[in-house]
């Protein structure tokens, strides 16, 4: 049986002044949909769902609407009444259809649902978070049959992501989601719609989730490619054809000449759009100091509040260790930044570092100066050039990198976008040589071709790395350690997300497992490779000779006659050489995984 259609637009198209957004989009959105919307910054995602949600007018086309048809959209930040209670802000509009018992029944659930303990504390008590959870649940109490949300994880932690992921997989109505979040999309969608000027029709439609789009959307981007070579040879030899002087006088030669001139204009029109696959070119400078220890923290303690965040930490960095941080929002990730970069000073412990050790922090609160000052003037802020790895390079190629044009070099700061603000405080960054990166959310605003660049340039920076982020696919890529903060007062490490998660599986109560969720980390599939695990596989070599050094140097250090005479240093080292081996033979055996899987 074919599901009824909820949603239909007709060659729908959306300009602000002069700037195309989207033009032409058709899509249908049906009553069994879990449809993601993603694409770059400025693409059109919020406005084209707003239009989805009759709250702003197409400039030109068609939408039609199932008759009668109950949506509720959730945009990004909530409109929630901060003076209200949460038991007022959840219920204060009852479904028609609900009688007495239906709706006090309803309201245990939805209570139950979002996890709150206390339904007369105020809005403007909550964390935004916890406003975001509130948000949805003053939702679903409505029973709608489409739910339109405009980056539903924002604010939310990596718990409460789960949440939202595990409320999604049963969801009995339809979802359309602007979301960055490749996990969020892996496990939540059954379609995928990309709104982007690189593709012909302007955007690319893909049935299944985030695995299926990616290679999908490849085998798109090497045909128009190839597409680009095969026109380009064609028009040569047409052109050559043309300038040796044809009379048009036959029907044969004018059509002939007509065709060159259709040819050129056609392959105008897929450069232009393989023109939009320009990515951020971004690398993080380093000192390319040798020191094998440049921070060594010992039984770190911190309270905030009376509430201690955590005791008896214990972290060292070294070039090329990269450690993630985990926890749920107030139990300590910033507080620990600050205290490794020394903005901070913990309640007890130490922390050493090596001589002239230069540390960068990207700080989640991060904000531009206020006041008039130009794109140019943030991004060169002594002149028209800037100092990058050594070399002196003009303002104007330096914003090209970062995807800003020359026109827009006079344009004050505060007209540009999340996404912008986040690559100019990116670039101002990258200017710095370090010898450690300490980062705070640092894909918060970022687009997710962006977020595949960032990826790629923190991959290579050879020194030590922290990062706090929600962000699963980053995290799994980059890291080489987690450290969870549990919120009260514990720290534990663990060796992947995977091993974290299965240890949160086990905490929680077997009749009630709010954040759990059915699905793995995206792309580890038994049938065939997919196109993130071929990008994995050339990777994982790498990875595993960065293990084996990290295991054969704690190998060293047990034989080292200082660390034998002391059972307290020799039974640490042990145990971290026996986690270190852990990591070796779990990246062979995924290596063994993904090459059977490349050969199937």
């Amino acid at each position: 049986m074919t599901p009824s259609l909820l949603i239909s637009t007709h060659f729908t198209s959306k300009s602000y002044g002069a700037q195309p957004l989207f033009t032409d989009i058709s899509l249908q959105v049906f009553a069994n949909d879990c449809l993601g919307l993603i694409g770059p910054n400025g693409a059109g995602k919020s406005t084209f769902l707003k239009i989805l949600a009759d709250m702003e007018a197409a400039d030109s086309g068609e939408i039609s609407r199932k008759r009668n048809i109950h949506m509720i959209y959730l945009p990004q930040d909530d409109v929630l009444g901060p003076e209200k209670t949460i038991e007022e802000t959840l219920f204060h509009t009852i479904p028609k259809e609900l009688e007495a018992w239906q709706v006090s029944k309803r309201r245990q659930e939805i209570i139950s649902l979002i996890g709150v303990d206390n339904t007369e504390q105020k809005v403007k008590t909550l964390s935004g978070g916890w406003r975001k959870r509130l948000a949805i649940g003053q939702a679903l109490f409505q029973k709608p049959e489409l739910l339109l949300m405009d980056e539903p994880t924002n604010h939310l932690d990596l718990e409460g992501i789960l949440w939202l992921e595990n409320l999604l997989k049963d969801a009995p109505f339809a979802f359309v989601l602007v979301s960055h979040d490749r996990f969020f999309l892996e496990n939540t969608t059954n379609r995928i719609v990309e709104l982007n000027q690189r593709y012909p029709e302007g955007f690319l439609k893909v049935e299944g989730n985030y695995s299926a789009f990616v290679e999908k959307r490849e085998k798109v981007i090497h045909e128009q490619a190839k597409l680009e070579t095969v026109l380009s040879n064609k028009v040569r030899r047409e052109i050559e054809w043309l300038r040796r002087g044809p009379k048009a006088r036959t029907s044969k030669a004018r059509y002939r000449i007509d065709k060159a001139h259709q040819l050129r204009e056609n392959l105008a029109a897929v450069k232009g759009r393989n023109a939009q696959n320009r990515s951020v070119d971004m690398a993080f400078d380093t000192t390319h100091r040798k020191t094998k220890k440049l921070l060594d923290a010992k039984d770190l303690r911190k309270t905030l509040g009376g509430k201690l965040l955590f005791g008896n930490l214990s972290l060292t960095l070294a070039p090329g260790i990269r450690i993630g941080v985990m926890g749920k929002n107030g139990t300590g990730k910033s507080t620990l930044i600050h205290i490794l970069n020394g903005n901070l000073a913990p309640d007890a412990g130490s922390v050493k570092v090596a001589e002239g050790l230069q540390v960068l922090t990207f700080d989640q609160n991060r904000e531009l100066p206020e006041g008039s000052q130009t794109l140019r003037q943030a991004l060169s802020p002594e002149g028209d050039t800037v100092i990058y790895q050594g070399r002196s390079v003009h303002v104007t190629t330096w914003a090209k990198r970062f995807l800003f044009q020359k026109d827009q070099l006079d344009m004050p700061v505060s007209g540009l976008s999340g996404g912008e603000k986040a690559r100019v405080l990116m670039a101002n960054l990258m200017l710095q040589p370090a010898d450690i990166l300490l980062l705070d959310e640092p894909a918060n605003d970022l687009d997710i071709p962006t977020l595949e660049v960032l990826e790629e340039s923190l991959e290579e920076f050879p020194g030590a790395m922290v990062l706090i982020t929600h962000d699963r696919f980053l995290m799994e890529r980059l890291c080489d350690l987690l450290l969870y903060l549990d919120g009260d007062g514990g720290a534990e490490y663990f060796a992947d997300y995977d091993q974290w998660f299965q240890y949160k599986k086990d905490r929680l109560p077997v009749t009630s497992r709010p954040g759990e969720t059915s699905q793995s980390p995206p792309n580890k599939k038994a049938q065939k490779l997919a196109y993130e695990e071929r990008k994995e596989l050339t990777r994982i070599e790498k990875q595993i000779e960065k293990a084996e050094g990290i295991a054969d140097n704690l190998q060293r250090q047990l034989h080292d006659p200082k660390i034998m005479c002391d059972a307290h240093r020799l039974a640490k080292r042990y145990a971290e050489h026996q986690e270190a081996q852990k990591k070796v033979d779990h990246l062979y055996e995924r290596w063994e995984e993904l090459e059977a899987l490349s050969r199937a």
